[in-house]
């Protein structure tokens, strides 16, 4: 399993009895990490979930190696993770119109030309309904209880009785030690965090669809462009992914041995809203897809589109949000994880990441802090996750402006300038070992009332020579619809 790092394995049960009761709202990735790592360090764990079940639907999304270090630790998860990877995937380009512009080429291949090694990837695309399924299997050998159908509509904390809690919405109450809110963005505890942020209209959406490929036998000619990638000289068929980039938009395939799936940015167009359950049907795509692009989308990704099961596209609005300013509340009793502390852009391919990484951090915090220092260790770890995070969602924006805007005729001489950043800072982290490292150190500064953001004998987790500055979408959001480049700081951040 070359991606997932060396490092000693410490399993369940490696850690003493942490004496921490912990409450956990949600079940998204940043919930379930939570509940997995925070068992391992021995604490106390349970979870509500609104709906009546875990969802497991959905496509795919960007697992960086940064969010699959703690697979070390449970050789489970690990192996079937190593089982529903990628491992010889390839990647081709085309302009919207359907234009090859980059022949397909090993993903391994890609990252070479990048300087990188490829057989430590900077992280794997994932298919949502596999990586959750794992993750549940896991919660359910550690007989993590979860109560379902249980709606959070309020979190309190008792400071003096050294107590967090929530509401549900049929009244009853919970407590612990310390509540985690992982209950995705416009989470009701940013009320009492106090890092409520409002929302903004971006003007796009995403249509997304993932469905059985024996959906394309309809249509044969569509069937075979869809297929896998057979390489030159024959062998087996390897998963392929697909991209195409045009002026302000881009769209993206990817076709495995039993599943194809397809998503498209592209201007709002009144039928979108931001939840992931929400659908439209293939008229609707079809009707409005070349809307506002100089030229036609390519025939094929219309046909593909025609070939879409009903009530399987997906119509998620985007939402521009500045970075919240608090994660935890004042007594810090209660702490945001994951979309409810961060949200980021889909393009940005970080969001899934950076929710474990909060997870795994959280969890290892506790630990190193004990039953009697909760709300040093919860302070603790925003500290060491604040300006990485606001880093990595900044670089979301950028990346967004280069899948938008591509410049073709430097991509067509060297392909990586037609991909998203993947900058080392971002995918050679470990979260584990950076709160282990920096616990002493950070506890000390903030004992000292140095600010985070002047704690300049900090070892970073964030692009090497930046120093953090406040950064509001309004200005992003403004140079992005004046064409001008974003900037992303003082910093190496490649």
């Amino acid at each position: 399993m070359p991606y997932i790092t060396d490092g000693e394995p410490k399993p369940i049960g490696s850690y003493p009895d942490s004496g921490i009761d912990v409450l956990i709202v949600g079940t998204g990735l940043a919930g379930l990490t939570a509940a997995i790592e925070c068992r391992r360090k021995g604490h106390k764990v349970r979870i509500l979930e609104k709906c009546p079940d875990i969802n497991t639907q959905g496509d795919m999304y960007f697992m960086g190696l940064s969010a699959t270090k703690f697979f070390k630790h449970w050789p489970e998860m690990a192996k079937e993770f190593d089982s529903i990877s990628l491992h010889n995937a390839w990647i081709e380009t085309y302009k919207h119109t359907g234009e090859l512009v980059i022949p397909p080429i090993r993903v391994s291949e890609r990252l070479r030309e990048a300087g990188l090694d490829p057989d430590t990837p900077p992280g794997l695309f994932q298919m949502r309904p596999l990586v959750y399924r794992m993750y549940i299997r896991q919660v359910e050998r550690l007989g993590v209880p979860i109560t379902f159908n249980k709606k959070v509509v309020d979190y309190w904390e008792d400071v003096q009785a050294g107590k967090g809690g929530v509401t549900t919405e049929d009244g009853e109450r919970y407590e612990a030690d310390v509540v985690i809110a992982a209950d995705g963005v416009g989470s009701k505890a940013q009320k009492l965090v106090g890092g409520q942020v409002r929302a903004m209209k971006s003007g796009r959406a995403m249509w997304r669809a993932a469905f059985d490929i024996k959906d394309l036998d309809k249509n044969p000619e569509i069937k075979e462009f869809f297929s896998m990638h057979t390489p030159k000289g024959g062998g087996k068929p390897e998963p392929i992914v697909r991209t195409w980039l045009g002026p302000g938009t881009y769209a993206m395939s990817l076709t495995r041995p039993e599943t194809i799936i397809w998503i498209m940015n592209h201007d709002v167009t009144g039928s979108e809203k931001e939840s992931w359950t929400h659908t439209v049907e293939a008229d609707d795509v079809l009707r409005n897809m070349d809307n506002k692009v100089p030229k036609p989308w390519a025939r094929e990704l219309k046909e593909l589109v025609k070939l879409t099961p009903p009530k399987t596209i997906i119509n998620f609005e985007l939402f521009w949000r500045n970075p919240q300013p608090k994660w935890a509340s004042p007594g810090a009793r209660v702490i945001n994880i994951g979309d409810a502390a961060h949200s980021f852009l889909p393009a940005s391919g970080n969001g899934a990441t950076q929710a474990i990484e909060d997870a795994v951090s959280l969890a290892a915090c506790l630990q190193i802090g004990g039953r009697e220092n909760v709300p040093q260790s919860v302070r603790a770890h925003v500290r060491m996750r604040f300006i990485r995070n606001a880093c990595a969602q900044k670089l979301g924006f950028s990346n967004a402006e280069l899948l938008q805007d591509t410049d073709w005729k430097n991509a067509r001489i060297d392909p990586r300038k037609a991909q998203p950043k993947m900058p080392k800072w971002v995918w050679q982290h470990d979260p584990e070992k950076y709160a282990y490292e920096v616990y002493d150190h950070v506890v000390e500064s903030m004992k000292k009332g140095i600010p985070f953001d002047k704690d300049f004998d900090m070892p970073l987790n964030y692009p090497p020579g930046y120093k953090y500055e406040p950064w509001k979408i309004e200005d992003i959001r403004d140079a992005m619809r004046e064409g001008r480049k974003v900037e992303l700081g003082a910093g190496d951040w490649d």
